[in-house]
C-alpha cells in the first residue's frame, strides 16, 4: 500500500513518523497533507531510501542531476560527483545517463546512497532502441513500460515521465510564436515519436497502466514539463499552459489511484512572471508539490546559470515551489564536473534557505538568527558551522587573518561591531 493510500485511510506509517521528526512537524498534520496530495514521501517500497518529504509545510528540498551522455561516460566520475552532492547537502539525486553504461551507473548510485533516486526512464528506453539499430522514434511502447517496471524493481524512488505531451499540445507548439520550440529532451523525443507514428503518447493514452506499476512499488510520479520554455520569450505561453492543464487532470487521476505525484515546472521565466507561474501551477494541479528547474530569469549567462537559476529558485520557493532542481555553471555548455556539481548544489541550498525563511519555517529563521549572534560575538567557528560551505568560509577568513580575532581583514580597525563594543566597554 502506498503512502498516499495509507494516509487516506488515516494510518500513520513509519515513513511519516520519520519525516515528521526530521521536519519538526506534527505527524497528524503531515498525514493530512499526504492524504490530500500536497506532500509526497519519496521512498520506493523495495529500496533502503531515507524517506524524504516534499511539499506543504516542509523544508524546501533540492535535487542534483548527474549522469553520462553518449559523448562522455565515466562510471567512476559519476560516482565522484555523487560524493560531492552528498557532501554539500543535496536531498535527492537524479541519474540522467544516456550512455551505454547507464544501467551500471544507476545501479551503483542506488547501491551507494540512501537519498531518493530519480530517473527519466525514457532515456534508457531510447538507448535500448538505438542498441537494436532502430531510430528512437521507432521505439516500441512496451519497451518504455518494461523499463519503468524494471527501474521500479531496482528501487528508483521517483521518475520523470512526459505524460502531458499529446497530439494537441504538439500542435499548440507548432501554432505558437515560440523562438525555441521544445527544449526538453524527453519532451522532444515524445513529440517526435507522436509525429512520426501519428499516434497518441503512450504515457498519456496508457496512463492507468503507468499508475499500476507505480502503485505496486510506491514510485512517485514526477510529471515532466516537456513544453517548458527554453528562453524567457517563450515563458507562460499557450503551449506551456495547455500542457500544465493536462498535467492537472493527470494529478487528480494519480491521487484517485493512490499514486503519489508531483509536477515539474518551467525552465526560463522572466523574474516578473515567476510568482504567477507558481500560483498557476498550484491552482491547476490541485496543490501538488511543485518541482522546478530554476527558473532561469535571464538567457545570457552561460557559465553562470547556477546564479540565474538561484535567483529564480529563491522567488519560486518563496512563492510555493517545494523542490528545486539544481542548475550548474555548465548548464547549456557541457557535462558538469565535480566543481560544477558543488557550485550547483550550494547555489540551490542558498535558494532553499531563502525560500524557507520567506515561508516562515522556524528552523530556517533560527539559523539566520544564530548567524547574527555568531557575528556579533566574533564566534568564527560558529559562523563557519552555520555556513552553506564551511570549508570555503574558513579558507577565506584564514587566508588574510587579522591579528585580532575580533575583526577580519575586510574592515580591520573600522569594524562597526568592534567599535561599538569597545565604546561600551569604556563606559
Amino acid at each position: 500500500m502506498t503512502q498516499l493510500e495509507q494516509a487516506k485511510k488515516g494510518n500513520i506509517t513509519p515513513e511519516m513518523e520519520y519525516v515528521a521528526e526530521k521536519e519538526n512537524i506534527d505527524v497528524e498534520k503531515l498525514r493530512k497533507n499526504v492524504a490530500c496530495g500536497q506532500v509526497v514521501i519519496l521512498k520506493n517500497e523495495v529500496a533502503n531510501t531515507k524517506p524524504t518529504g516534499v511539499g506543504k509545510d516542509l523544508h524546501t528540498k533540492i535535487n542534483a542531476n548527474i549522469g553520462s551522455s553518449t559523448e562522455q561516460e565515466s562510471v567512476e566520475g559519476e560516482l565522484e560527483k555523487l560524493d560531492i552532492l552528498l557532501k554539500y547537502g543535496a536531498d535527492a539525486v537524479m541519474d540522467l545517463s544516456t550512455g551505454p553504461k547507464l544501467n551500471e551507473i544507476r545501479q551503483k548510485i542506488r547501491a551507494k546512497t540512501d537519498i531518493p533516486l530519480g530517473t527519466v526512464p525514457l532515456y534508457e528506453a531510447g538507448a535500448v532502441t538505438l542498441k537494436d539499430e532502430k531510430a528512437m522514434v521507432d521505439m516500441d511502447p512496451d519497451i518504455l513500460f518494461k523499463t519503468i517496471e524494471n527501474q521500479a524493481k531496482e528501487g528508483v524512488d521517483f521518475i520523470t515521465v512526459h505524460c502531458g505531451i499529446t497530439k494537441d499540445s504538439v500542435k499548440a507548439v507548432d501554432d505558437s510564436e515560440r523562438l525555441m520550440g521544445i527544449v526538453s529532451r524527453g519532451g522532444a523525443l515524445t513529440a517526435a515519436w507522436i509525429m512520426h507514428n501519428e499516434c497518441e503518447n503512450p504515457l498519456y493514452s496508457e496512463y492507468d497502466y503507468l499508475l499500476d506499476i507505480c502503485r505496486e512499488y510506491d514510485v512517485t510520479l514526477s510529471l515532466g514539463d516537456g513544453l517548458r520554455p527554453g528562453c524567457t520569450h517563450d515563458a507562460t505561453d499557450i503551449a506551456q499552459i495547455r500542457e500544465l492543464t493536462t498535467l492537472g487532470r493527470l494529478v487528480k487521476r494519480s491521487k484517485n489511484a493512490g499514486v503519489q505525484v508531483m509536477v515539474e515546472g518551467p525552465g526560463h521565466v522572466p523574474i516578473t512572471q515567476v510568482q504567477a507561474n507558481m500560483q498557476i501551477q498550484k491552482t491547476i494541479c490541485d496543490g501538488a508539490p511543485f518541482y522546478v528547474l530554476g527558473p532561469l530569469v535571464t538567457d545570457i549567462a552561460p557559465g553562470y546559470d547556477h546564479i540565474t537559476a538561484a535567483i529564480g529558485a529563491s522567488i519560486a520557493g518563496a512563492s510555493g515551489a517545494d523542490f528545486l532542481c539544481y542548475v550548474t555553471p555548465a548548464e547549456h555548455l557541457c557535462i558538469p564536473n565535480k566543481e560544477h556539481v558543488k557550485q550547483g548544489v550550494i547555489a540551490s541550498k542558498i535558494a532553499a534557505q531563502v525560500s524557507d525563511v520567506a515561508k516562515g519555517l522556524p528552523s530556517a529563521i533560527k539559523r539566520e538568527e544564530d548567524m547574527a549572534h555568531a557575528r556579533e560575538d566574533f564566534d568564527w567557528d560558529k559562523q563557519f558551522e552555520l555556513s552553506v560551505d564551511p570549508q570555503q568560509a574558513r579558507e577565506y577568513y584564514e587566508s588574510q587573518k587579522a591579528d585580532d580575532d575580533e575583526m577580519c581583514s575586510m574592515c580591520g580597525d573600522f569594524c562597526a561591531i568592534k567599535m561599538i563594543k569597545d565604546h561600551h566597554k569604556e563606559l
